[in-house]
């Protein structure tokens, strides 16, 4: 495969580990800011690092904004999907659909708009 193809290109920064689920959990509750922390609460196993290196190569592809406010202290670092982003998440949720009908038997998952991951 070339690089230059599509899939290699998308696989590049989508293949990476935690890369679908950050984006899952800024896709929670829509169209809202979520703070550094909020994400790294929902996603205890991830290392800060990994987390702030996922932040940086998603907004460098244009999947997410990132704001800052240091009006106040703590100062607040907050990120949420951009239009582009959005428009993943339809991929993200054909990958659930796939996997609910092939792969994965759970329950909670069954209807497209689970509880759990809101997909």
């Amino acid at each position: 495969m070339e690089k230059n193809c599509p899939i290699y290109s998308v696989m590049t920064f989508v293949g990476k580990r935690w890369t679908v689920l950050v984006l899952c959990e800024l896709y929670k509750g829509r169209k809202k800011w979520k703070r550094y922390s909020d994400i790294k609460r929902k996603l205890p196993e991830i290392t800060p690092k990994m987390l702030s290196s996922r932040f940086k190569e998603l907004q460098a592809e244009g999947l997410i904004k990132h704001k800052i406010d240091a009006r106040k202290f703590p100062i607040k670092s907050e990120y949420r999907l951009t239009p582009k982003g959005y428009d993943f998440i339809k991929v993200i949720m054909d990958m659930k659909k796939w996997g609910l009908k092939w792969k994965i038997k759970n329950e909670h998952c069954e209807t497209v708009n689970c509880k759990y991951c809101e997909l």
